[in-house]
C-alpha cells in the first residue's frame, strides 16, 4: 500500500451524446492539527488558502478529473462499448437485478371468480339455507347455487355459479332453524374477486428496466413465471496489492492489517457485483500483469499503488497492455488518486487508493457509476440535508466526509482521515462538501451506503 500521491493526465473529455440501448438504459487533512480523539476544530477553509500535498505538484493535482465528471464518466463508460446478454434465471436468483424483457400476464389473474373473504357464497335475497358441504381453496369448480341457497366458502376458493355475493362470516347470523341471515346491507358482487380483476392475458405487468423486488417475485410467480428474463450481475475480480499487507494477527514490524480485502468483496456486492475472485499479488508488477491480462471480469478492483512511487505497478501495466485511461485522478479527498480504464472490449478496472476511507471514496465515485450502469440499474434520485455542524473543506476539490442522519440534519463524523475506518463503520452516507467546505444548516448533497438504506442489492454472503 503506498501513501497517496498524484498522476493527473486528465483525459479529454468526451461531449458527444452516447446513445444508450433503449430501455436499459486529502493526500493530508486540510489546515488544522487533529486532536488525539480524531477530531478536527479548523473552520472551514475557504480557496484563499492552498496548500500543496506533500510530492504534489500543483499543475498535475488540478488536471484531476472533477468529482461530478468523474462519476458521468464512469457510468458513460459501462454504457458505450458494452452490450451484456441477458439471462433466464430462476424467480429465486433475480432479487435485485432488472427485468430485461417485459414481464406480460401469462393469464387471467385472478384466472377465475374467488372469494375475497371467509364467509358464505349465497344466491338471491335472503334469508339463505346453508349446505351442509362448504368450499375450500384449491379445489375444482363447486356445485351451482341456486336462488335462496348458501354454502360456506373460504378465501381464494372458486365462486359457485350464480352465485350473487359474498356474506362475510362477521356480517352473518345462523337462526334457530338454520337459517343464514345478513346482519348489513349486501351488495350485488360484494367480495367477489372476478376473473381478469388484476389483469388479462397478455397484459404488460411491469415493463423492461424494473428492478426485481420481494413484490415483483410475488407478482411474477401469481401470474405463472418459473423463470424471469434479466440482465445478469456483473462479475467483478478483487486484486489486493503491498507487500506490507497481514491477513491476521496484529500490526507488528512495519506490517498492518489488510482492511480492503475483507471490506471491498461484501461492499461490491452490496453494489449489485458478483465477485468471482480475491487475489493478494503483494507489489510484484509480474503478478500484477499476469493477473490482469487473464481475468475475465467485468470489472477489476485493484487496492493501493495508484501513484507513482517506487512500487506503484498499477499504471505501468496498464501502459502495458494498452488500457485506455477515462480517469486519471479526481479532485475528491479523500481519494484523489484514484482511476478508472478500459482493460478490454467489455471490461473496466477501477484503481483504488490504498487508504481505507480513500478507497471507499474511490467505490462511490468510480465503481459505484460503473457497476450500477452495467446491471442497468437507475441512477438514485439526489438529495440533499442541512448539516448540524460545519465541515472543513478542500480549496479546490470535492470532499466526502461520513455522516449519521439524525432527524432532517446530517451530522459529520470525525475519524474521517484517509487512513480512518472509524467513520465510515457508524456512518449512514457521504456528505458531499464543496470546494471550501459548508456551513452549520447548509444543505449537501449525501450519498447513501448501500446497507444504510436496507435496500434489496445488499448482501454480504
Amino acid at each position: 500500500m503506498t501513501a497517496p500521491g498524484t498522476r493527473a493526465e486528465a483525459p479529454a473529455e468526451d461531449t458527444d451524446d452516447l446513445d444508450v440501448e433503449e430501455a436499459l438504459a486529502l493526500v493530508r487533512e486540510p489546515h488544522g492539527e487533529p486532536r488525539s480523539d480524531g477530531t478536527d476544530d479548523s473552520p472551514a477553509r475557504t480557496p484563499a488558502a492552498d496548500p500543496q500535498a506533500p510530492g504534489e505538484r500543483p499543475a498535475e493535482r488540478h488536471r484531476a478529473t472533477p468529482w461530478t465528471r468523474a462519476r458521468e464518466t464512469a457510468a458513460r463508460a459501462a454504457r458505450s462499448r458494452t452490450r451484456r446478454a441477458p439471462v433466464s434465471v430462476p424467480l429465486a436468483d433475480a432479487l435485485g437485478l432488472a427485468l430485461a424483457a417485459p414481464l406480460d400476464a401469462l393469464t387471467d389473474l385472478p384466472s377465475f371468480d374467488t372469494s375475497a373473504m371467509d364467509g358464505w357464497a349465497v344466491a338471491g335475497p335472503g334469508p339463505w339455507q346453508v349446505r351442509e358441504e362448504g368450499v375450500l381453496a384449491g379445489h375444482a369448480q363447486p356445485e351451482r347455487l341456486t336462488d335462496g341457497e348458501a354454502v360456506r366458502i373460504a378465501t381464494g376458493a372458486r365462486i359457485p355459479a350464480d352465485t350473487t355475493a359474498v356474506l362475510r362470516t362477521e356480517h352473518g347470523r345462523i337462526d334457530a332453524q338454520g337459517r343464514l341471515h345478513t346482519t348489513r346491507e349486501m351488495l350485488h358482487g360484494q367480495d367477489i374477486r372476478p376473473r381478469g380483476q388484476e389483469c388479462r392475458n397478455g397484459d404488460q405487468l411491469l415493463p423492461v428496466g424494473t428492478l426485481v423486488t420481494p413484490a415483483v417475485l410475488g407478482l411474477a410467480a401469481a401470474a405463472g413465471y418459473d423463470t424471469v428474463t434479466v440482465v445478469p450481475r456483473p462479475r467483478a475480480e478483487v486484486l489486493v496489492l503491498g507487500d506490507e499487507l497481514l491477513t491476521e494477527g496484529l500490526p507488528h514490524d512495519g506490517l498492518i492489517r489488510d482492511a480492503l480485502g475483507p471490506m471491498l468483496p461484501p461492499w461490491l456486492r452490496a453494489l449489485g457485483a458478483d465477485v468471482i475472485a480475491v487475489r493478494r499479488i503483494g507489489d510484484d508488477a509480474r503478478a500484477l500483469h499476469k493477473a490482469v491480462t487473464r481475468s475475465d471480469a467485468d470489472l477489476i478492483v485493484t487496492t493501493g499503488g495508484t501513484a507513482s512511487g517506487p512500487v506503484d505497478h498499477v499504471h505501468p501495466v496498464l501502459d502495458r497492455v494498452g488500457a485506455e485511461l477515462l480517469v486519471d485522478g479526481v479532485k475528491v479527498r479523500p481519494g484523489h488518486p484514484m482511476l478508472l480504464a478500459r482493460t478490454k472490449e467489455h471490461q473496466h478496472l477501477v484503481g483504488l487508493p490504498g487508504n481505507p476511507l480513500a478507497a471507499v471514496s474511490g467505490l462511490l465515485t468510480l465503481a459505484e457509476p460503473l457497476l450500477r450502469t452495467l446491471a442497468a440499474h437507475p441512477a438514485p434520485e439526489p438529495y440533499t440535508l442541512p448539516l448540524r455542524e460545519p465541515v472543513q473543506g478542500h480549496p479546490h476539490d470535492t470532499r466526502l466526509v461520513p455522516v449519521v442522519l439524525r432527524g432532517d440534519h446530517a451530522v459529520p463524523l470525525h475519524y474521517n482521515g484517509p487512513a480512518m475506518l472509524r467513520g465510515i463503520a457508524a456512518a449512514d452516507a457521504l456528505a458531499v462538501v464543496p470546494p471550501g467546505g459548508a456551513r452549520q444548516g447548509e444543505e449537501t448533497e449525501l450519498l447513501d451506503l448501500p446497507w444504510a438504506t436496507a435496500g434489496i442489492g445488499v448482501c454480504f454472503t
